[in-house]
């Protein structure tokens, strides 16, 4: 009965928190409907999530979040100062093929989306086969060392979460 109500019970407190700071508002109304938003929301989606991926190391989930937070923190340093300070004939975009351990499109979406957020990395196509991504790097020396650190830094933790 319980899991009919609340088919994804995590999407379904997500929604009701966005809901109330969408409406930056703890009024009584606004949180019944950030509840029925919470709630119905999830159940209508349902069927479109028939093989839900499940999540193992919810602690890794954490540390990846700080982890992430981290860089893109560091990365927007980077970023401005490179913006700022760096003359464009030196300037060393590059291309960068990152093959994947990983094989849940879940998995794959959050690092994808994780490499596009961190400012000077963009995520700009995922293979058809889904084994590697094509990422846009603004500057770097070395493009082994980039497709290393997002390998060890992200993917790595990504496996503990979703295998």
């Amino acid at each position: 009965m319980i899991r009919k109500i609340f088919p994804h019970p995590l999407l379904s407190v997500m929604l009701t928190v966005v809901w109330l700071l969408l409406v930056n508002s703890i009024a009584l109304g606004s949180i019944v409907m950030g509840l029925i938003l919470g709630i119905l929301t999830p159940i209508f989606s349902a069927p479109f999530w028939p093989n839900r991926p499940k999540l193992r190391n919810p602690l890794m989930i954490m540390e990846y979040m700080a982890v992430v937070l981290w860089d893109i923190v560091v990365a927007n340093i980077s970023v401005a100062g490179i913006v700022l300070f760096k003359r464009n004939q030196d300037m060393r975009p590059a291309w960068i093929m990152v093959p994947l351990e990983l094989t849940s499109p879940e998995a794959i979406t959050v690092l994808a989306g994780t490499i596009t957020m961190t400012p000077g990395t963009v995520t700009s196509m995922v293979a058809a086969d889904g084994r590697s991504l094509l990422v846009h790097c603004l500057h770097t020396d070395d493009p082994d060392g980039v497709r290393d650190e997002i390998k060890n830094r992200y993917e790595r933790r990504l496996l503990e979460v979703f295998s």
